[in-house]
């Protein structure tokens, strides 16, 4: 069986106050173009399909055509949802949707799988929502669920029991039912982006340990933006879609796993096009707006960090006068100032001239950066200029 494993569309989320959904529309017609060229059985969605609990129209409109083009290919698709989504939400459509369209977001039916069959036989295909302990808690009763791992483990206790009760009930001479789980979490072992996959801490306690997995062929996981392999058959896909800088380096795309008939793994990776790439450009401002080794990234997503020893006036207006795409700056100073501790008091009783007393103040507010040659020649001629309107009074 073919699997096409994707998942943290986000759908909805912004890019420093800039809409996504468009660019996530051609990127999941290409998903789907690819889904069709592959001639996949089984398109895996592991949760965050949408950004927030309460989604905009447009983002169900992206979200409804999405999942018909992956049908029409031939496929089937299965979904579930994550710590981004409103379960309710996702899945109250879910018995309007076509046939082959399963949306699974009921903790209480984890360990009852979507089964497909080709010519090697059953694949159970288990769809575990994200589980936030404290919601799960009632679900299960008699259950202690503190943390991540207590959640997923007993998900996958439950869908081992119903996995070898399946196998059980097969009769002897058939094909071993072969199964996959979904899951929405951190798994131990991988790397998180920064400030991205937010509302489950990557600690101790709410890290899965890859044990939890076990009796399944392939676990199908989402949450973290960028791919990742901790074992053969347990993989995270990753975001189609860039949604932040750190994740300007890591590639876009989905797994395509061949899953044979004794149940063994063949994955390869399937590139997904960046619709702007993102770049962090980091220079003193001046360079930053002229130098031509940046000309190649006038069309990018560009976060500008700028070296000046000292904040700049109006950066992020005068950057996208050649980024129009600059979508943050930070003045990140190559030299850290030492503070001398002295008060402004301090600084101007020393001074014994106009002058020492301008650059005092500068000093002062500018963590130590006294008057440069060109501002101290200025204010000589803005003092010399009043001392001329003076003496003409």
């Amino acid at each position: 069986m073919r699997i096409l494993h994707t998942s943290d569309w986000h759908i909805g989320r912004s890019f420093h106050g800039h809409s996504t959904l468009e660019a996530l529309r051609g990127v999941l017609e290409t998903l789907t173009e690819q889904v069709r060229t592959h001639e996949v059985d089984l398109v895996i969605v592991a949760g965050d399909v949408f950004d927030s609990a309460t989604p905009a129209a447009a983002c169900y409109t992206l979200l409804t055509d999405t999942l018909v083009a992956l049908r029409e290919t031939g496929a089937k698709v299965v979904v579930t949802s994550g710590n981004h989504d409103s379960a309710a939400r996702l899945g109250f459509q879910a018995r309007l949707l076509r046939e082959g369209i399963h949306v699974l977001t009921d903790p209480s039916t984890l360990a009852t799988p979507v089964t497909l069959t080709d010519a090697d036989g059953p694949v159970h295909v288990y769809g575990i929502p994200y589980l936030e302990p404290a919601l799960v808690r009632g679900v299960w009763d008699g259950v202690e669920v503190r943390t991540q791992h207590d959640a997923l483990a007993h998900a996958m206790d439950l869908v081992r029991a119903d996995l070898a009760e399946r196998r059980r009930a097969q009769g002897e001479g058939e094909p071993g039912a072969r199964a996959i789980a979904i899951a929405h979490c951190f798994a131990a072992g991988v790397e998180p982006t920064p400030h991205l996959e937010r509302d489950i801490q990557q600690g101790g306690l709410d890290v899965v340990a890859l044990e939890a997995f076990a009796g399944v062929d392939y676990v199908a996981l989402g949450h973290i933006h960028g791919r990742s392999q901790l074992a053969p058959h347990i993989r995270y896909s990753g975001a189609p879609l860039h949604y932040g800088f750190g994740e300007g380096d890591k590639p876009r795309g989905s797994w395509l796993v061949d899953l044979d008939a004794s149940g063994a793994v063949a994955a390869q990776w399937l590139e997904l096009p960046v619709p702007r790439r993102l770049v962090t450009l980091r220079a003193p401002l001046a360079e930053l707006l002229t130098d031509a080794r940046f000309a190649v990234h006038e069309d990018d997503w560009v976060s500008a960090e700028y070296t000046d020893a000292t904040l700049q006036r109006d950066p992020m207006r005068r950057l996208q006068e050649r980024f129009p795409y600059c979508a943050a700056v930070s003045h990140v100073p190559t030299v850290a100032r030492s503070d001398d501790g002295l008060s402004y008091g301090q600084r101007v009783r020393t001074a014994r001239t106009d002058a020492e007393v301008f650059d005092a103040f500068l000093a002062h507010v500018r963590a130590g950066e006294g008057a440069s040659i060109q501002e101290n020649a200025l204010f000589r001629e803005v003092v010399d200029e009043g001392i001329r309107a003076g003496s003409a009074v």
